[in-house]
C-alpha cells in the first residue's frame, strides 16, 4: 500500500464528533459506529447470522472511539 493511509477522503455519511464546546453523547458515538461498520461491511443490516458479529463490531468501535476522544480531550486540556 502506498502513502498514508489517512491520506483517503472520510466517508461522507459518518459525521466529525470532536468539537471544543461539547463532548459527544453516547448516542452520536454509537450512531457513528454503526454507520463505520455499516459501510465496511458493505449491510445496512446484517443477516441473522451475523447479527452477533455485527453488533459486537459496532460496540467495540463505540468503546475505541469513546476511549479516543477522551484522551484527545485530555491532551487538549493539559495545553
Amino acid at each position: 500500500m502506498k502513502g498514508s493511509v489517512y491520506n483517503y477522503q472520510m466517508c461522507r455519511s459518518i459525521k466529525k464528533l470532536r468539537y471544543p464546546e461539547h463532548f459527544p453523547e453516547d448516542e452520536e458515538i454509537h450512531a457513528a459506529a454503526l454507520q463505520y461498520i455499516r459501510k465496511i461491511s458493505g449491510y445496512r443490516q446484517p443477516s441473522q447470522i451475523n447479527q452477533l458479529a455485527f453488533e459486537k463490531a459496532v460496540d467495540e468501535v463505540a468503546v475505541s472511539t469513546r476511549t479516543l476522544l477522551e484522551k484527545i480531550q485530555l491532551n487538549a486540556a493539559g495545553k
